[in-house]
């Protein structure tokens, strides 16, 4: 199947070319004709998919058909709340690239930088607003931004706001959206709380349910290493002097953990970069360019980038044809496995995935 055969609009396509996409992934064939047919959407399908572009390409051709002579000031006509400031600076790059030849203007706000440059662009006038929940209430109650007349409303990552504790947040958010409106509910995972909030959003809507909950993708090799926690520094620095380790994403179970690997990283050699909520947004962004640009690398030894971050910060990270992702810590529950190891093995392409395992963890 193309994406012609999806009945998607020819600027839409010519986006969708020029942008090097050729045939829709499998999130994208079952959710966008539902989609353009204006119905809800339940999307249970692993990070990577797709699923981006499975809601942004819908949203994008029914603005389009509904456009008007321009009168005043834009109003915001599409939401899509999502749960790090990565993500939502990701979903907006993507809807410029896909709405490219469209016309539309899309803003990102997310909190942990001041508000006023976020303010002036909404001031100015957006057709569509990404989001982070906690700014976005922030700027509601100060009568800074409208969504009563939101036509189409994305919940993203739902089931990371329900883990970062912004489950509250989100229906505030909701409590001020139009009962009229097209909601697409997208989770990688479906715990109770997520169901429970799909059941009271959505109406009649078409589920789209691509893996089994828990699981990760089959190109993923992955492995365990057994080792005692005092070890697992020296581990770590023999296996970055593999040429095999292209490009690593490494996680830490906290920010103190995080950047203690980063500091003995770099005790030995190995230039690195590391990434969680105490870092400032333009250290984030510096951290995550140098990283997708190469820059932060095993000296001398090898080719290897390494990133350190923690789970609250990784799901925003997106890095065409990541190598490896590396557990220093395993993580407490299955879900966010799935999350740390869908960074690699993305769009169909390989990966490894290397976990740590001492004597604390065995139960985990």
């Amino acid at each position: 199947m193309s994406f012609e055969t999806l009945n998607i609009i020819e600027p839409i396509l010519r986006a969708l070319k020029k942008e090097g996409y050729t045939m829709p992934t499998p999130v994208q064939e079952e959710a966008i004709p539902a989609l353009l047919e204006r119905r809800d959407l339940l999307g249970c399908a692993q990070t990577g998919t797709g699923k981006t572009a499975a809601f942004a390409v819908p949203i994008l051709q029914h603005l389009y058909n509904e456009r008007m002579p321009a009168k005043g000031k834009r109003t915001i006509k599409a939401l899509i709340l999502t749960p790090t400031r990565e993500l939502a600076a990701q979903i907006g790059k993507s809807f410029t690239t896909y709405g490219e030849f469209l016309g539309f203007k899309n803003a990102v706000i997310f909190g942990g930088v001041a508000q006023n440059r976020q303010v002036t662009v909404l001031n100015a006038g957006v057709d569509i607003l990404i989001a982070t929940p906690g700014r976005l209430i922030d700027l509601i109650n100060q009568k800074r931004v409208n969504i009563h007349n939101i036509s189409y409303f994305v919940l993203d990552e739902a089931d990371h706001m329900l883990d970062m504790g912004f489950i509250h947040d989100v229906k505030k958010v909701i409590t001020e959206l139009p009962l009229k409106r097209q909601t697409m509910l997208f989770s990688a995972t479906m715990p109770a709380a997520i169901s429970k909030l799909a059941n009271s959003i959505l109406i009649n809507p078409v589920s789209v349910a691509l893996t089994p909950v828990s699981l990760t993708v089959a190109s993923i090799e992955q492995y365990v290493y057994y080792v005692n926690e005092s070890n697992k520094t020296k581990l770590l620095i023999h296996l970055l002097k593999n040429n095999t380790i292209i490009s690593a994403l490494l996680f830490s179970r906290t920010k103190y953990g995080a950047d203690q690997i980063t500091k003995d990283l770099l005790h030995a050699g190995i230039k690195c970069d590391v990434i969680h909520s105490n870092k400032g947004q333009s250290a984030r962004e510096l951290a995550l360019h140098r990283f997708k640009t190469m820059q932060s690398r095993v000296l001398v030894a090898t080719q290897s980038r390494v990133l350190v971050a923690t789970d609250i910060v990784a799901r925003g990270i997106d890095i065409d044809e990541l190598s490896h992702v590396i557990n220093y810590n395993l993580p407490e529950v299955p879900e966010a496995h799935v999350h740390r190891v869908g960074r690699t093995g993305r769009a169909g392409l390989g990966g490894t995935a290397i976990s740590f395992c001492d004597e604390t963890e065995k139960s985990c």
